[in-house]
């Protein structure tokens, strides 16, 4: 049968892109300096690969006469995730694809370096030319699929979201954040929260990292935890590599970085085991993935209840038993401060949807051509200053390109239209978390007793074992009882930095 025929070729595909997968973290997290433009050429000709056995010219055949087969509803939607890529691959010539994979990989690995040196000068030339292949990736797209340049590359990570959906979503959220931030400062301005002093030695930081780990679930029989330039999470469902950095000023950095990457992890580590090397068996869209990391993240570590269970590993391991800043009530006020900053991956939650807006504000008019590479910058401060009340351009911040526009991996890497995810991933974890409060008999108490067990079963039920059997949509109406609603967003940000109940 065709069907059987098209699960055997897309297995094959599976196995190319598990190397591509960990060849990817280690270049990201362990390969030497002398071996990036042999790496680079490596994986531009097994993106070309992937690529050839994607749109291999008889898979159109199969897929068509798939779809006359007598399939079960879960075949079905695996045809759909099978054509569905098929499509995507199709766009796209060869040429392409490899001119990508080079471009890309060209830009990330200067970055790392160019990054930590605030030259946006040397970076600028390879940014450019990752743009360049972007808009013209997005304007083949756009001619086959009818879509804005911008919303053609929102597809591959959010499919069904369309840019005019997000800019409604966005300026609603517009309205009421900077209130909430001002708000937010004047209740903390009363509160009198200890710093943790430092300095935190790297291999404690790295114990206390494994212990939150352990308690979270993750599977060290199938992933590791190591070290890289950006945080991310990266491998195979069956070899997770989760990566951090560290800053022995504050170690608070590097474990909430371990429990974000967790949540995403634990997401992969759980996808259906029947589905594997499938489409259908992959995460269901970014925005689903972030909303698992945000889950682990925001919505669990963060809440009082699992702060007791963090104080005392964290007492223990840095040896600060009679610190007052290491009691629980300090830690939780700590973990929950709102602080204007520049770092996205470091803001607290009440700021990081404005990180978010702006970065999708300004890689929407990118990839649309309506600004150019050079207009970064100034745009970038513009913006900064509108929602957050920061300058990257003035004063002791003079040209801080470091901790402004070169501070994300995204862009280097290609990524455009991914910014959008987290903003979406944090409104479904906080309407996912509502509703595992509703299903779950004291969930707080549970919590607070280190009894987890419920959450991620509810978890692994409603979200992980559903791979992309559903879409977005269905996947959370299913999992919460309705389509994503914003207010469940606010309400829990009003709870936690506005003390409303």
């Amino acid at each position: 049968m065709s069907y059987q025929l098209l699960q055997q070729h897309f297995l094959k595909i599976s196995h190319l892109q598990h190397a591509q997968a960990i060849c990817s973290w280690d270049q990201a997290a362990m390969m030497p300096e002398g071996g990036n433009a042999a790496r680079s050429a490596a994986m531009a000709e097994l993106s070309v690969l992937i690529h050839q056995q994607t749109t291999a010219s008889h898979l159109g055949e199969w897929l068509s006469a798939a779809a006359q087969e007598p399939l079960s509803a879960n075949e079905q939607a695996s045809l759909a995730a099978m054509k569905r890529r098929w499509k995507q691959a199709t766009q796209l010539p060869q040429d392409l694809v490899q001119a990508q994979s080079l471009a890309n990989s060209a830009c990330e690995h200067a970055w790392r370096e160019q990054r930590n040196n605030n030259d946006w000068n040397g970076f600028k030339p390879n940014l450019k030319k990752v743009v360049e292949l972007v808009r013209e990736e997005a304007r083949i797209r756009v001619a086959d699929a009818g879509l804005r340049p911008y919303d053609a590359m929102l597809e591959l990570y959010e499919p069904g979201v369309t840019s005019a959906q997000l800019d409604a979503l966005f300026a609603d959220v517009k309205t009421w954040l900077p209130e909430f931030i001002q708000r937010a400062d004047d209740i903390q301005s009363q509160k009198k929260v200890i710093v943790p002093e430092g300095p935190f030695a790297i291999e404690q930081q790295k114990e206390l990292g494994l212990a939150a780990m352990k308690l979270l679930g993750f599977d060290f029989t199938h992933g590791r935890l190591d070290v890289s330039t950006h945080p991310f999470c990266g491998g195979v469902p069956t070899d997770v590599r989760i990566t951090t950095r560290y800053d022995e000023s504050d170690f608070m950095k590097a474990l909430l970085g371990v429990i974000h990457e967790t949540g995403h992890a634990r997401y992969e580590q759980n996808l259906p085991k029947a589905w594997a090397g499938l489409p259908v068996g992959e995460a269901r869209s970014m925005g689903v993935h972030e909303s698992q990391s945000l889950f682990f993240e925001m919505q669990l570590a963060r809440s009082p209840e699992f702060t007791q269970l963090l104080a005392p590993l964290a007492r223990r391991i840095f040896q600060r038993e009679q610190d007052p800043a290491f009691t629980n009530e300090n830690l939780y006020c700590f973990n929950t401060r709102m602080k204007r900053g520049y770092i996205r991956v470091d803001a607290d939650e009440l700021t990081y949807p404005a990180h978010v807006i702006l970065r999708y504000e300004i890689e929407r008019a990118l990839v649309e051509g309506d600004i150019e590479v050079d207009d970064i910058p100034a745009l970038w401060n513009e913006k900064m200053q509108a929602y957050l009340g920061l300058s990257t351009e003035n004063g002791s911040d003079q040209n801080n390109y470091r901790n402004g526009c070169m501070q994300d991996i995204h862009w280097p890497c290609g990524a455009f239209g991914y910014f959008p995810s987290y903003t979406l991933g944090a409104m479904y974890a906080a309407q996912e978390f509502a509703a595992a409060q509703r299903s779950i008999p004291q969930l707080s108490e549970k919590i607070a007793q280190g009894d987890l067990a419920p959450l991620f079963n509810w978890l692994q039920t409603h979200i992980w074992n559903q791979g992309s059997l559903l879409s977005t949509n269905d996947l959370i109406a299913m999992a919460t009882g309705e389509s994503l609603n914003a207010r469940y967003f606010k309400a829990h940000l009003q709870r936690r930095y506005l003390n409303e109940a």
